[in-house]
Protein backbone atom coordinates (compact mmCIF):
# COMPACT_ATOMS: atom_id res chain seq x y z
CA UNK A 1 0.00 0.00 0.00
CA UNK A 2 1.59 3.20 -1.33
CA UNK A 3 -0.34 5.73 -0.99
CA UNK A 4 -2.24 7.42 1.60
CA UNK A 5 -5.52 9.71 1.90
CA UNK A 6 -4.06 13.23 3.41
CA UNK A 7 -6.32 15.86 5.09
CA UNK A 8 -7.39 19.42 2.96
CA UNK A 9 -7.82 21.66 5.88
CA UNK A 10 -4.46 22.73 5.93
CA UNK A 11 -4.31 22.28 9.60
CA UNK A 12 -1.11 20.00 9.51
CA UNK A 13 0.83 22.58 8.12
CA UNK A 14 0.09 25.10 10.27
CA UNK A 15 1.15 23.05 13.39
CA UNK A 16 4.22 22.10 11.47
CA UNK A 17 5.03 25.86 10.67
CA UNK A 18 4.59 25.86 14.89
CA UNK A 19 6.52 22.93 15.38
CA UNK A 20 9.31 24.57 13.12
CA UNK A 21 9.15 28.12 15.82
CA UNK A 22 9.18 26.16 18.42
CA UNK A 23 11.93 24.48 17.37
CA UNK A 24 14.18 27.24 17.70
CA UNK A 25 13.53 28.01 21.24
CA UNK A 26 15.82 24.36 21.89
CA UNK A 27 14.02 23.22 24.65
CA UNK A 28 11.68 19.85 24.31
CA UNK A 29 9.06 21.09 26.64
CA UNK A 30 8.75 24.05 24.36
CA UNK A 31 8.07 21.79 21.16
CA UNK A 32 6.14 19.19 23.11
CA UNK A 33 2.67 20.88 22.91
CA UNK A 34 2.72 21.54 19.32
CA UNK A 35 3.99 17.76 18.63
CA UNK A 36 0.96 16.30 20.67
CA UNK A 37 -1.51 19.00 18.76
CA UNK A 38 -0.15 18.08 14.86
CA UNK A 39 -0.30 14.06 16.07
CA UNK A 40 -3.51 14.72 17.42
CA UNK A 41 -5.06 16.29 14.24
CA UNK A 42 -3.55 13.45 11.80
CA UNK A 43 -5.45 10.96 14.68
CA UNK A 44 -8.46 12.57 14.37
CA UNK A 45 -8.46 12.99 10.38
CA UNK A 46 -7.30 9.01 10.32
CA UNK A 47 -9.50 8.25 13.07
CA UNK A 48 -6.96 6.33 15.11
CA UNK A 49 -6.47 6.42 19.08
CA UNK A 50 -4.04 9.18 19.92
CA UNK A 51 -0.17 8.31 20.53
CA UNK A 52 1.38 9.93 23.04
CA UNK A 53 4.91 11.64 22.06
CA UNK A 54 8.04 12.45 24.33
CA UNK A 55 10.39 15.33 22.53
CA UNK A 56 14.01 13.85 24.10
CA UNK A 57 17.14 15.85 23.57
CA UNK A 58 20.45 14.22 22.17
CA UNK A 59 19.69 11.00 19.92
CA UNK A 60 21.43 7.82 21.35
CA UNK A 61 24.61 6.99 19.17
CA UNK A 62 25.30 2.96 18.85
CA UNK A 63 28.65 2.36 17.82
CA UNK A 64 30.53 -0.47 16.65
CA UNK A 65 34.20 -1.35 15.34
CA UNK A 66 32.97 -0.43 11.82
CA UNK A 67 29.55 1.59 11.91
CA UNK A 68 27.88 3.81 14.09
CA UNK A 69 24.14 4.73 14.24
CA UNK A 70 22.09 7.49 15.81
CA UNK A 71 18.76 6.79 16.57
CA UNK A 72 16.02 9.25 15.22
CA UNK A 73 12.87 8.35 16.70
CA UNK A 74 10.69 5.31 17.85
CA UNK A 75 7.22 4.20 18.23
CA UNK A 76 5.98 1.56 20.85
CA UNK A 77 3.16 -0.50 19.64
CA UNK A 78 1.81 -1.58 23.29
CA UNK A 79 1.70 2.07 24.88
CA UNK A 80 1.41 3.44 21.12
CA UNK A 81 4.22 6.32 22.38
CA UNK A 82 6.53 8.29 19.82
CA UNK A 83 10.04 9.21 20.92
CA UNK A 84 11.84 11.88 18.67
CA UNK A 85 15.41 12.92 19.18
CA UNK A 86 15.79 16.66 19.13
CA UNK A 87 19.51 17.15 18.72
CA UNK A 88 22.16 15.54 16.97
CA UNK A 89 24.26 12.83 19.10
CA UNK A 90 27.54 14.01 18.48
CA UNK A 91 27.61 17.59 18.41
CA UNK A 92 24.31 18.06 20.32
CA UNK A 93 23.10 20.88 17.68
CA UNK A 94 19.48 21.01 17.22
CA UNK A 95 18.51 18.94 14.59
CA UNK A 96 16.77 20.22 11.02
CA UNK A 97 13.27 20.93 10.68
CA UNK A 98 13.18 19.07 8.24
CA UNK A 99 14.76 15.73 9.79
CA UNK A 100 12.62 16.16 12.85
CA UNK A 101 9.66 16.61 11.07
CA UNK A 102 10.31 13.51 8.89
CA UNK A 103 10.45 11.31 12.06
CA UNK A 104 8.03 12.31 13.44
CA UNK A 105 5.54 11.81 10.03
CA UNK A 106 7.76 8.26 10.15
CA UNK A 107 6.90 7.38 13.55
CA UNK A 108 3.20 8.38 13.40
CA UNK A 109 2.95 6.21 10.16
CA UNK A 110 3.88 2.97 12.35
CA UNK A 111 1.00 4.06 14.69
CA UNK A 112 -1.17 4.35 11.53
CA UNK A 113 0.25 0.51 10.27
CA UNK A 114 -0.77 -0.86 13.53
CA UNK A 115 -4.27 1.26 14.73
CA UNK A 116 -5.74 1.86 11.30
CA UNK A 117 -4.26 -0.75 8.55
CA UNK A 118 -4.38 -3.66 11.48
CA UNK A 119 -0.79 -4.66 10.11
CA UNK A 120 0.78 -7.29 12.85
CA UNK A 121 3.82 -5.49 12.36
CA UNK A 122 5.37 -2.53 10.82
CA UNK A 123 7.86 -3.14 8.55
CA UNK A 124 9.70 -0.05 6.37
CA UNK A 125 8.56 -1.36 3.42
CA UNK A 126 8.46 0.85 -0.43
CA UNK A 127 5.02 1.36 0.69
CA UNK A 128 5.64 2.21 4.50
CA UNK A 129 8.21 5.09 3.15
CA UNK A 130 5.72 6.15 0.00
CA UNK A 131 2.80 6.69 2.84
CA UNK A 132 5.62 8.36 5.25
CA UNK A 133 7.12 10.70 2.50
CA UNK A 134 3.07 11.45 1.69
CA UNK A 135 2.39 12.76 5.08
CA UNK A 136 6.11 14.42 5.33
CA UNK A 137 5.78 16.13 2.26
CA UNK A 138 1.32 17.29 2.91
CA UNK A 139 2.42 18.84 6.40
CA UNK A 140 5.72 20.82 4.60
CA UNK A 141 3.79 22.24 2.13
CA UNK A 142 6.07 20.56 -0.34
CA UNK A 143 5.73 18.75 -3.62
CA UNK A 144 5.96 15.04 -3.22
CA UNK A 145 9.33 13.57 -4.33
CA UNK A 146 9.68 10.37 -6.50
CA UNK A 147 11.36 8.05 -4.41
CA UNK A 148 14.10 5.96 -6.45
CA UNK A 149 14.77 2.41 -5.26
CA UNK A 150 17.73 0.19 -5.39
CA UNK A 151 17.29 -3.26 -4.79
CA UNK A 152 20.16 -4.37 -2.60
CA UNK A 153 20.79 -8.42 -1.41
CA UNK A 154 18.10 -10.81 0.02
CA UNK A 155 15.04 -8.87 -2.09
CA UNK A 156 15.15 -6.11 0.01
CA UNK A 157 15.04 -2.36 -1.30
CA UNK A 158 17.01 1.08 -0.26
CA UNK A 159 15.84 4.33 -1.20
CA UNK A 160 18.56 5.76 -3.73
CA UNK A 161 18.69 9.33 -2.44
CA UNK A 162 21.27 10.79 -4.61
CA UNK A 163 19.01 9.95 -7.34
CA UNK A 164 15.71 10.84 -5.36
CA UNK A 165 17.19 14.17 -4.84
CA UNK A 166 18.68 14.50 -8.60
CA UNK A 167 14.98 14.04 -9.84
CA UNK A 168 13.00 16.45 -7.53
CA UNK A 169 15.73 19.12 -8.25
CA UNK A 170 14.89 18.21 -11.98
CA UNK A 171 10.85 18.42 -11.80
CA UNK A 172 11.34 21.45 -9.66
CA UNK A 173 13.19 23.56 -12.20
CA UNK A 174 10.47 22.13 -14.75
CA UNK A 175 7.44 23.54 -12.86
Amino acid sequence: MKTLDLPQDGHLLSVAERIESAMKCGKGSEMRPSCAEFLRAASEFYEVPNSGIRVLAARPLRVRESWSTELFGDYTPETMMIRVWMRTAVRKQITSFGTFLSTLCHEFCHHLDFQKFDFADSWHTRGFYERAAALYHHARGTPIKTLCWVPVAGGRWRIDWQRTNRLGKTNAASV
